[in-house]
C-alpha cells in the first residue's frame, strides 16, 4: 500500500503512546453542566429554554432559523438553572445554558431514518437536526458541506484518519472500536452528495487498523457496493489539514481562497461520520463529547465519550488523576493548534478532542530572539508560504504585502513556530495580523458603499 503525502510539515514528538491503548470510557456521572451556545462556525443561535425549564438528554435547547447554524440540545436531563455568560475554550466569555442533573435517565432524541430510503432534503435536514459540526477541528455544521451548490459536484468523500495532533487518540479508538459506524457515515454522505469515490485517510502510525476498516468496507459493500479504499499516509504534522489531505489522497491542490469543494471533494472526520451515523440508525443528537485525556501532568490517560458541557474540573478526582503541582500548562485540543486556558473551568465543547496537562518538559516556553533567515520556516510550511516574509511584513505594518505573501492562506497549524531556531511566536502574530487584514478590509468595504 502506498504512503501518501504533502511538501512540507514537521514530525514532532507524537507522544500518543500514553493512551492508544486505552478503550473509550463512556462517563455518566456529571451532575451539572455549562453548555456553551455558539459552538459551531456560523451565526449565532438563541436559547429556547428559560430558567427553571425541565430538559431532557438530547432535547433541542437552542437553535436559529440562519443557514450557517446547527440546534445544540441538552447533554444531561434536569433543570436549567441560569442562562448566562461562562469562560470558554476561546479564553473568551460566551453565553452558555447551565444545566443541574436531576438524576433521571430519560431522553428524547429523533426517530430512525433511513438513510438510503429518505430524500436528500430529509438527510440534510436530519443531520443538521442533529445538531453535528466537524468535530475534528473548526465545527463547520455538517450539512452545509453535504449540501454544496447544483454547479459544484462532489466525486470523492474523504474520511479525515489522520488523527495527526500529538497525543491525541480518540479518533484511533473510535476506528478501532466502532469501525462499522465509521464506514457507514462514509456511505450516508457519499450516497448524499452522489460521490463516486469514498477515501480512508489513515497516517502510517495506526497501520494496524488497515484490516479493521477493510473488514468494515467489505461488511458494507456486500449490500451496497460503494467504493471506498484506504490511502495510507506518512505520519506528519500537519497531515490531517483538509487541504493537506486533498493533495495527499487525490493530487489536486485546493486554490487560495477556495474550499474543499471547488475541487469536488468533502472531508469529514471520522468522529463526524460517527455521528452522522449515529443520527441515522439511531436518531441521536450530538450530546456527548469525544476526546483524549492526555499529558505528562496527567497519571490516568484516557480516551472517553463526556456529556458536552462539562467542566474539565469535575472531571478531575472522579474521572481522571491530575498531578497538580506538576501542571504547567492545560491545552484544550491537540498542542499543536489547541489554545491554551488559565484554569481546568471551561467546559468541553462538541468540538473538544483533547484536554492536555502538561508538565513542564512538555511547556517548554524560550525566549523570543532574532530572525537569523535560516529558511527553515519556509521547508515546514505546509501552505508554501514563507512564514519570514510574513512576519517581517507584519511587523513593519504592512498589511498588503502580508496579503500579497499569503498571510490569509496560513492554516494556523504552527509547524513554523516549532521549527524556528529564535523560538518566534510566528503563529501568534499571524492570527493576530490575519485580524487587522479582515479587519482593514471591513473598513474598506465600508468606505466603498458610502
Amino acid at each position: 500500500m502506498r504512503k501518501a503525502t504533502f511538501k512540507g510539515g514537521i514530525h514532532p514528538p507524537e507522544n500518543k503512546e500514553l493512551s492508544a491503548h486505552i478503550p473509550i470510557e463512556q462517563v455518566n456521572s456529571i451532575k451539572k453542566v455549562v453548555i456553551p451556545l455558539n459552538q459551531h462556525f456560523g451565526a449565532p443561535i438563541k436559547p429556547l429554554v428559560a430558567v427553571g425549564d425541565t430538559v431532557k438528554r438530547g432535547q433541542k435547547i437552542a437553535d436559529s432559523q440562519d443557514r450557517m447554524t446547527v440546534p445544540l440540545h441538552a447533554s444531561i436531563s434536569g433543570t436549567v438553572k441560569k442562562i448566562e455568560a461562562h469562560l470558554l475554550v476561546n479564553n473568551m466569555e460566551g453565553p452558555a445554558i447551565f444545566i443541574e442533573s436531576n438524576d433521571s435517565n430519560e431522553e428524547e432524541f429523533l426517530p430512525i431514518l433511513d438513510p438510503f430510503a429518505c430524500s436528500k432534503d430529509e438527510a440534510i435536514a436530519r443531520i443538521r437536526e442533529a445538531g453535528i459540526i466537524g468535530i475534528g477541528g473548526a465545527g463547520f455544521p455538517a450539512y452545509v458541506k453535504l449540501a454544496p451548490p447544483p454547479d459544484k459536484p462532489i466525486e470523492y468523500v474523504i474520511a479525515n484518519a489522520a488523527e495527526c495532533e500529538p497525543y491525541l487518540t480518540i479518533d484511533e479508538r473510535t476506528m478501532e472500536e466502532s469501525p462499522d459506524d465509521v464506514v457507514d457515515g462514509l456511505t450516508i454522505a457519499m450516497h448524499i452528495v452522489k460521490a463516486k469515490h469514498g477515501i480512508i485517510g489513515l497516517e502510517d502510525n495506526k497501520q494496524h487498523l488497515v484490516p479493521i476498516l477493510e473488514k468494515a468496507i467489505e461488511r458494507k459493500n456486500t449490500s451496497l457496493g460503494f467504493d471506498i479504499k484506504i490511502v495510507l499516509l506518512k505520519t506528519k504534522y500537519p497531515q490531517g489539514g483538509e487541504k493537506m489531505l486533498i493533495t495527499a489522497v487525490t493530487g489536486r491542490e485546493v486554490p487560495s481562497g477556495k474550499l474543499p469543494m471547488d475541487v469536488a471533494c468533502v472531508v469529514s472526520n471520522v468522529g463526524t461520520l460517527k455521528a452522522i451515523s449515529e443520527a441515522f440508525r439511531k436518531g441521536r443528537t450530538v450530546v456527548d463529547t469525544a476526546l483524549t485525556v492526555s499529558g505528562r501532568a496527567c497519571s490516568t490517560p484516557k480516551n472517553l465519550f463526556v456529556p458536552v458541557g462539562t467542566v474539565v474540573q469535575d472531571l478531575i478526582g472522579s474521572v481522571i488523576e491530575v498531578k497538580e503541582n506538576e501542571v504547567c500548562r492545560i491545552v484544550m485540543g491537540g498542542p499543536m493548534m489547541g489554545p491554551a486556558v488559565p484554569s481546568a473551568v471551561v467546559p468541553l465543547q462538541k468540538n473538544t478532542s483533547g484536554v492536555l496537562f502538561l508538565n513542564a518538559d512538555e511547556a517548554q516556553h524560550y525566549a523570543e530572539g532574532s530572525c537569523i533567515r535560516c529558511g527553515r520556516c519556509m521547508r515546514a510550511c505546509s501552505c508554501r508560504l514563507s512564514p519570514a516574509l510574513l512576519n517581517r511584513a507584519l511587523s513593519i505594518n504592512d498589511l498588503d504585502e502580508a496579503v500579497a505573501i499569503g498571510v490569509l492562506d496560513c492554516i494556523e497549524c504552527g509547524s513554523c513556530s516549532f521549527v524556528c531556531p529564535a523560538h518566534i511566536q510566528l503563529v501568534q502574530r499571524f492570527r493576530i495580523g490575519k485580524q487587522r487584514v479582515r479587519i482593514k478590509m471591513q473598513k474598506e468595504a465600508q468606505r466603498a458603499t458610502k
